[in-house]
């Protein structure tokens, strides 16, 4: 159930409690138009149909559940390369966006890095914060309530005097444009929120405290919101990186490319202005239209995407010109999850945000007053929301399938998989050299690593997607979310520090 709007006002500063009240849906809690219903409805439906067709035919048709999933799958890969067709040469003439520009010409930027208990990777993300390219004109740490160390880090290593709870720390003494705001432990949402408030700047970006950012990142950011006065939000484009271990090296590979594919993704959507996920590790606001709408909920598991959402909505309601965007030159590495059950926990706690924003702004699936990100953006998320479900009853049913030896079921089903894991291959080599040309990057790819990931995931790395969905839909159902403790094994691993 949401607090009430007197719990708020103790959690917020009170301008932000205030817009987050009167710009978040789940305080006015809309009525649940006919078409959201009818897009989650049919979604529902095709499963169950489908799963009571696998215990009535006798043919290939029992495996119908299999093949929907995998041609929704490819369906959406295809929407991405056609979007993206043109990409290579969108971008040829971008590469000012590298280039530092005079910080006195341009629109202020100042960053916030949410930290609790970073204190292992805190100086590694300093680093690269303060010898960008273009320096930020502030850069605030908001602690949150660290008890590892965090606190001496800070006064020893970058001249700062602690300063009362609850408030901001004069300049550093050896680090001009740094500041330390000390607060209770309430979230990474209520840090953000805590220090946007302090912040002066006319663009803010949030970076997590695990987050190396590129030398050029802060100019292409700066330079992209100058250019683009409707500009309200972006991200950047991450690298994941892990552990130095077995696992962590697996765990990257898959990541790897799953970010590869979603960053993609993202830029597709955008030219629809239908983005709504950016990299709560690395983001960028228009600190005015941020405020406007009430900050980040501190209730909402995935606060950044929740954001998105009430940006949009807002936007639509007056008429606004806002836009979201992917910055490709804008790039960093973040520390992912190096073992299974770190990762298990985080994208739990991922699936259960989306399917908090889902319900939340549930009125806007398939509601046409908001263009292309109602009637064709919101419909993929609301069938995203039983994706999940399509792969495991899918993988179920093949494996019960073979075990009872009903192979006029299992071979045309192989033979279905064969041709999806050709096409995932295909895709796999083609994105990879987009991506790659797309931001910079001048490694070629592996031939034989792409036929082995192509292979390799759909019955591991998507199998693990999915057990983690159905982990974040009991969450929800229970009403057991949480946020989890991630270990830190790869950016504070001197082996993988520039």
């Amino acid at each position: 159930m949401p607090p009430n709007s007197e719990t708020m006002n103790a959690r917020l500063p009170s301008t932000l409690t205030e817009a987050l009240l009167r710009n978040s849906p789940r305080f006015s809690r809309p009525g649940t138009p006919w078409q959201a219903v009818a897009v989650h409805g049919s979604v529902l439906l095709l499963w169950a149909l489908l799963l009571w067709a696998a215990f009535q035919q006798h043919s290939a048709l029992a495996w119908s559940v299999g093949v929907i999933y995998a041609v929704y799958d490819t369906a959406l890969l295809m929407f991405v390369a056609w979007q993206t067709r043109d990409l290579r040469r969108a971008m040829a003439p971008a590469s000012a966006d590298s280039q530092s520009t005079a910080p006195a010409a341009m629109a202020s930027l100042g960053v916030i890095v949410a930290a609790h208990n970073e204190a292992a990777v805190l100086p590694v993300t300093l680093q690269a914060l303060l010898t960008q390219t273009d320096r930020p004109d502030q850069i605030i740490i908001a602690d949150d309530g660290s008890s590892d160390g965090t606190a001496e880090l800070l006064i020893r290593q970058y001249s700062l005097v602690a300063p009362p709870p609850g408030c901001l720390s004069g300049e550093s003494a050896t680090h001009p444009g740094l500041f330390w705001l000390r607060l209770p432990h309430g979230g990474k949402a209520r840090a953000l929120n805590a220090a946007l408030q302090l912040a002066h700047t006319d663009t803010v970006m949030t970076v997590d405290a695990d987050t190396l950012l590129d030398a050029g990142a802060v100019a292409a950011v700066r330079q992209a919101f100058q250019r683009e006065t409707g500009l309200v939000a972006a991200t950047g484009v991450i690298t994941p990186v892990c552990g130095d271990s077995l696992s962590g090296r697996i765990m990257e590979g898959f990541q790897t490319y799953e970010y590869i594919r979603n960053f993609l993704s993202r830029y597709a959507w955008s030219r629809f202005n239908s983005l709504l996920l950016v990299s709560g590790a690395f983001a960028a606001f228009r600190r005015e239209a941020v405020v406007q709408v009430g900050g980040f909920d501190p209730d909402c598991l995935v606060e950044d995407y929740e954001l998105i959402h009430r940006l949009h909505r807002h936007a639509q309601a007056h008429g606004l010109h806002w836009t979201v965007r992917v910055l490709p030159r804008a790039q960093a590495r973040t520390e992912a999850p190096s073992t299974l059950m770190a990762f298990l926990r985080q994208r739990r706690r991922w699936f259960g945000g989306f399917l908090q924003t889902q319900y939340w702004y549930r009125d806007m699936v398939g509601n046409p007053a908001h263009g292309k990100l109602g009637t064709r953006m919101l419909p993929v998320k609301a069938a995203d929301t039983l994706q999940p479900l399509y792969g495991i009853t899918a993988f179920l049913l093949l494996l019960g399938f073979l075990c009872a030896g009903r192979f006029n079921v299992v071979l045309p089903a192989l033979s279905v998989i064969g041709i999806k894991t050709f096409i995932d291959l295909i895709y796999h080599l083609w994105s990879v050299r987009l991506y790659r040309q797309w931001v910079g990057d001048t490694r070629r790819g592996s031939l034989l690593q792409a036929l082995a990931a192509a292979l390799a995931e759909p019955f591991t790395f998507q199998l693990l997607r999915h057990t983690a969905a159905a982990w974040g839909w009991w969450s929800v159902l229970s009403g057991k979310s949480q946020w989890g403790v991630q270990a830190r094994h790869g950016l504070a691993s001197a082996s993988r520090m520039p």
